[in-house]
């Protein structure tokens, strides 16, 4: 580092040529649509009083998580789009590869936190509210958003010490993997860096992973045990959960096998494989809870006739704002 500007290539925007006015336009409308369902979400919650409970608060750092590791993204990557400029300065590149490794280990410790207090209203529903008091939803939100914020300042300070031997990103954003791998290998500092980032992963998703299957098993066991409308209910309430835990690490899957396979697949399939992570998820997980949660479908209906109320709107019947509750 000789205090010079290091300029990185996105070699994939290279690769879209005439494409790219379709490539903006999904991007733009995906982006927008989540933006509107995680902050409409977001609001309903903050604003409706009935829903100011743990299980509903979590999910509000859910939701604000996806909007965090969306914006990381997709502006940068529509100016890119709009201004045929497919490069970015090093630093840039550190700065959006912190907030989307932040945004993916957040994701996961807020599913395990969510997983956690799924379990005790099941399994102790009568001792719920003494267990997840106002002070222990506080400690949780704040250790699953504060540990894989400090957590990656440590990777991220590592990598960026990495001497530099390549200067191209097969990729249409940075993420801590394609920087790492443009690093001189065979160093022991790398091999240091490389340590330190399994370490990482095993925190950030091995361990998450695991607690939230422990729960599950656990689930399917002590269900086994009661009556057939009882296990009924249980797995509604945890249904939502369950999908949004299978989708996100379905993308992160596909995220982590495209790194292996990313000069081998036509340019489209590149950048799906890539983004999935941060495409889906952000739009599908606040859709997911507006279609399956009761207490959520209430309080959007109120939400909706108060509105035509006070636009002075005929009423609605309530079949058409009850949303197929």
């Amino acid at each position: 580092m000789n205090g010079s500007t290091i300029i990185l290539t996105f070699t994939a925007y290279e690769e879209i040529g005439p494409a790219k006015n379709v490539f903006f336009a999904i991007i733009f409308l995906i982006y927008l649509a989540s933006v509107f369902t995680n902050t409409g979400l977001m609001l309903l919650i903050y604003l409706d009083t009935a829903l100011h409970k743990p299980m509903y608060i979590f999910l509000f750092g859910l939701m604000l998580e996806g909007l965090i590791g969306s914006t990381t993204v997709w502006p940068t990557v529509m100016a890119n789009l709009a201004t045929n400029i497919h490069s970015t300065s090093y630093e840039a590149c550190l700065v959006q590869s912190y907030f989307i490794t932040v945004y993916g280990g957040c994701m996961y410790t807020m599913l395990t936190v969510m997983a956690y207090d799924r379990y005790v209203c099941i399994f102790q529903p009568l001792q719920y509210h003494t267990i997840m008091t106002p002070h222990k939803v506080r400690v949780l939100l704040v250790a699953a958003n504060l540990f894989p914020v400090l957590l990656v300042v440590g990777q991220i300070c590592l990598t960026s010490g990495l001497p530099l031997c390549h200067h191209a990103i097969h990729k249409i954003f940075c993420d801590n993997l394609s920087v790492s791998n443009l690093g001189c290998s065979k160093t022991t500092y790398a091999t240091v860096t490389d340590l330190y980032g399994v370490c990482a992963l095993f925190f950030f998703v091995v361990l998450p992973v695991f607690l939230i299957l422990l729960s599950y098993f656990r689930l399917i066991l002590l269900t086994s045990k009661i009556s057939a409308d009882a296990r009924r209910k249980a797995f509604a309430t945890c249904a939502p959960h369950i999908i949004i835990f299978v989708n996100f690490s379905m993308s992160v899957l596909f995220a982590v096998s495209y790194n292996r396979i990313a000069y081998y697949v036509p340019i489209g399939v590149n950048i799906f494989l890539s983004s999935l992570y941060v495409l889906i998820p952000p739009l599908f997980h606040p859709i997911l809870y507006g279609m399956k949660n009761q207490e959520i479908k209430r309080s959007l209906s109120k939400r909706l006739r108060s509105a035509y109320l006070v636009l002075g709107l005929p009423k609605p019947k309530k079949s058409s704002v009850a949303l197929a509750s």
